[in-house]
């Protein structure tokens, strides 16, 4: 085997996440111990930061260096990262000419077969448009903010409200960035308010540096995204209702929980707290509950339900 070829295999048995005993990879590569130190050397000196422990429990592991190094991919990490390049775009502001870039660099250096199915990809893949308009978020906005939620530092920003040109300065602790749709959001402690607080990412500037380090408090929610894309759904809602459903809550399961909140009352009802952008849009997912149900607010939607069933009597003859 020639050394490039060996240093390739120790380069990929190296990217296995775990330290490895210096008489195993000798054992794995065919070689002697020596041989191994100076493959190993040779490495290093290509910018790959191998740290080397010792004693019984020591070996050699990948570590991360000051530079990116070249990495060793197999076909199906190929394949997943040209999938993801090609689905991906538009959600981080100013990335799509590198993901085109980062690609392209891919194409050229793979095999005939590989080449085939990246291509296939680019020909096949079409991407459904999105409900709502892409607000892609600024990619030093993303690293900002993530790092301040990664290291538990205050994080200073000036935020513009959905209603407001505006732009007011916020202090929050931040804890979790969620994606839904193509839009991202912060979940955050507001430290002026008091009060858990989701901002819309793309409307966050944030004003470095970020500090100090706080004690992260516990979160009031179990599932954060579930939350946020509760809260988020519901800010868009022009028309509200609130309906007793004669069923259990359980039997709710399949609701999304963007599409409102579930209440139970006892064992045969439960509570659903739901909107939309009209009354006959609400009526009608209302009506695909599966269940029978009571209106408790608003009126007008009494009114639309009447109207609906009329409708739908009609249609059956």
């Amino acid at each position: 085997m020639s050394t490039a070829a060996r240093l390739l295999d120790l380069l990929a048995l190296l990217q296995v996440p775990r330290s490895w005993p210096g008489q195993e990879l000798a054992q794995r590569l065919g070689v002697a111990p020596r041989t191994l130190r100076n493959d190993v050397e040779r490495l290093r000196s290509l910018g790959y930061r191998i740290d080397g422990v010792r004693g019984p429990a020591g070996g050699y592991r990948l570590g991360s260096g000051a530079r990116m190094p070249p990495l060793l991919l197999d076909e199906e990490d190929v394949v997943a990262v040209a999938a993801s390049l090609l689905t991906q775009r538009g959600h981080v502001a100013g990335l799509d000419e590198s993901a085109e870039r980062a690609l392209a660099k891919l194409e050229q250096i793979m095999p005939p077969a590989l080449q085939r199915r990246a291509a296939a990809l680019r020909v096949a893949v079409v991407q459904v448009p999105a409900d709502a308009p892409a607000a892609p978020v600024d990619a030093e906005v993303l690293s900002v903010v993530s790092a301040a939620c990664r290291d538990h530092e205050v994080l200073r920003a000036d935020y513009r409200r959905h209603d407001s040109a505006t732009t007011e300065r916020r202090i929050v602790e931040p804890y979790r960035i969620v994606t839904w749709g193509r839009r991202w959001y912060l979940y955050a402690y507001d430290t002026v308010r008091r009060d858990w607080r989701t901002f819309r990412m793309d409307r966050l500037v944030p004003n470095p540096p970020a500090g100090p380090r706080f004690a992260p408090r516990p979160l009031p929610v179990d599932d954060v995204a579930a939350h946020v894309s509760r809260g988020a759904a519901a800010a868009a809602w022009t028309h509200r209702a609130t309906v007793v459903v004669l069923a259990p809550a359980a039997e709710l399961a399949h609701v999304p929980g963007a599409a409102g909140t579930i209440e139970p009352l006892d064992d045969r009802t439960c509570r659903f707290t739901t909107g939309a952008e009209d009354l006959r849009t609400l009526a009608v997912h209302l009506g695909r509950l599966g269940w029978d149900f009571r209106v408790e607010e608003p009126d007008e939607l009494r009114d639309e339900l009447r109207t609906l069933a009329e409708r739908y009597a009609r249609a059956a003859g």
